[in-house]
């Protein structure tokens, strides 16, 4: 049931073959979560990444005035967030809130190194899905950097 939420939501997954998915669910926890609970907050040591299959989070950044927070994306079904946490052992740089009910899909850091031991060419198709995302959303970034000078 999980394999086809996911189909439906991401097009990576849909380049997988069944037995791939499967494999990489296997290493993968699924959550439900409610609106306002924090995924995880600026500066916390765990090491996921989540897919969204469905609900809707946001990524806030402590400002320089005590207590104030800047709201920086807000991200939907069809998403993964904190994908850099896969690659990397650094603390979280933002806040992740709960905006909507989410249903998400979380592998750890942990078991994605484990996923490339055990599957390595399902482990290449996800870091080379990792790194467009990261690609796709730097220039992004880079365009608002640009518009704004």
């Amino acid at each position: 049931m999980i394999s086809g939420k996911i189909r439906k939501e991401f097009r990576f997954f849909n380049a997988l073959s069944d037995e791939e998915l499967q494999a990489f669910l296997g290493f993968c926890e699924n959550r439900q979560i409610d609106a306002g609970e924090n995924l995880w907050t600026e500066g916390d040591q765990d090491n996921f990444a989540a897919f969204i299959i469905s609900g809707k989070l946001g990524i806030k950044k402590k400002t320089e005035f005590e207590g104030k927070y800047m709201i920086v994306g807000t991200f939907a079904k069809g998403t993964v967030l904190g994908e850099l946490c896969l690659l990397t052992k650094q603390t979280r740089s933002v806040t992740a809130i709960v905006l909507e009910p989410s249903d998400l899909i979380r592998l750890s850091n942990e078991d994605f190194e484990k996923l490339m031991t055990e599957y390595p060419m399902l482990g290449l198709k996800l870091l080379r899905h990792i790194f467009l995302v990261i690609s796709k959303r730097l220039s992004r970034s880079t365009e608002r950097m640009a518009a704004i000078f």
